[in-house]
This record gives structure tokens, sequence and C-alpha cells, in this order.
């Protein structure tokens, strides 16, 4: 999975590279990250990525064409690249939108923005796809980009230790959207606390009861909007219908 980001500040990206999952993809050859800074195309002595927005009004904009320059070379080294810019008028992203972009294995390259934004021009003529990471603002697009990339190598086969791990996330389309259920590790005691006893029963049917209870009531108790778009069979009503009970109780 070759992905390209065109950035003001590329040395942030140095945590894709060098730490967690994705570090790991890249030493194992599933994904690839170069980065290209507008600040490298400019003209005049002072390396201008941004000026003033036509018509007024507070904040700088990134100039076209230092930006469009990057871009050149970055679609230069990436070839036949989907070009995504971060933006909170993008298309929201999840899971099913990291799944997708990793089973594509299309090239991406990721333009990450700064200040109030880039040239309206370039994402107009230059933009194949713009995606949000969520309803508010962050200081620029290096954070949202590197969200992104994190979690479709989660999704490239052999980037996680265990080939069930991504499915059996929250929100994966096996796990039918729903929020994962509690984990445990040891100690099998901690400040008075016992793990639940069926997870030390050995009986694997139990536990998976347990947990798909657990997914579903979890996300009762956490994201009830969740449920509300789902249309659950009559076992899973009926856990669900058992952890609300036992939540009263407690």
């Amino acid at each position: 999975m070759k992905c390209g980001v065109v950035s003001l500040f590329p040395q942030t990206l140095s945590v894709i590279r060098d730490y967690g999952i994705t570090s790991r993809a890249i030493k194992k050859g599933l994904l690839s990250l170069h980065t290209w800074d507008p600040r490298d195309f400019t003209t005049d002595s002072y390396a201008t990525v941004d000026d003033r927005p036509f018509g007024g009004g507070p904040g700088m904009v990134m100039m076209a064409a230092p930006l469009r320059l990057a871009l050149n070379e970055a679609k230069k080294a990436i070839p036949n690249a989907k070009v995504i810019y971060v933006s909170p008028a993008g298309k929201r992203f999840d899971d099913a939108c990291a799944r997708s972009l990793a089973k594509a294995q299309q090239p991406l390259i990721f333009i990450a923005g700064r200040y109030e934004g880039i040239d309206q021009r370039v994402i107009e003529q230059d933009v194949d796809e713009e995606i949000s990471v969520g309803d508010y603002v962050l200081s620029g697009g290096e954070l949202a980009v590197m969200v992104i990339i994190d979690a479709l190598t989660r999704w490239l086969p052999g980037a996680l230790g265990h080939e069930q791990s991504a499915p059996n996330d929250a929100f994966s389309e096996e796990n039918a959207g729903l929020l994962d259920c509690p984990h445990y590790t040891r100690p099998a005691s901690l400040d008075g606390v016992d793990v639940p006893k069926v997870l030390l029963s050995g009986d694997h049917q139990a536990i998976a009861i347990w947990r798909k209870k657990q997914t579903l009531g979890q996300t009762w108790l956490k994201r009830p909007d969740i449920l509300e778009k789902l249309t659950l069979d009559e076992m899973s009503q009926k856990l669900l219908a058992e952890f609300q009970q036992e939540y009263k109780t407690i």
C-alpha cells in the first residue's frame, strides 16, 4: 500500500514511520510512506506558502502554486494515486471507509491543509475525494492523515499479529458496527475486583455468548444511537434484555 503526504510539517509523520503497527507494516513491506513539503517548491527567499484570502477576513490560505508543484512531484513518484484532501467538509471517515481504502490497494496521496485551508481551485482541479475524521477543527491535517493511515493499515493482510484482530474491533462489519466488549488480562483479581468467571472457565461457547452480550450492552450504554440504526435478531434482543436487567440490579 503506497501512501504519500503533502504537508508543511512532514516531520510529524515520523509517528507513522517509527512507532506501532504502521512502523511494522513499513518494515514488512506492506506499507510505504513518502512526504513532500510545499516549501521546497517555492521561488522566493522567504519560502512563502500562504497568503491572505481574497475578500478579506482572518487567517491565511495555503497558496495554490507551491502546493500544486509538490502534489505534481508526489503524483510522479506515486502514479495512479487517488488524491485525498482531509477536510471538515469531507465524507465522514469510519471503519468501512478504512477497510475500503485498504481493500482497493490504490495508492493514496493525502493533502494535509493548514491555516484556513487550501486554495479552492486545488480542491476542484486536483483532489479526487475529501474525507473528514470528525465534526471539529484541527490546527492542521497531519493528525487526520495519520488517523486514516493507521486505521487502513490495520486492514492490510499481515499487518496485525492476529488476522482476527481487525474484524473483532469495534465498528467493524463483522461486529455489526457495535462497540467492542470489555477485555481483561492478568492478574485475575485487582484491588478486590475479579475478572468475570466465565472468561476463566475455558468454555468457549459461554465466553462467546458473554462477549456478544457485553458488546450489545456496552453499545446500549455508551452509543445508543448505533443500536437505533440496527435491526437485532431474536438472540441479540434476548442478550441485550439480559444485560439491561443485570445492569439495573448493580
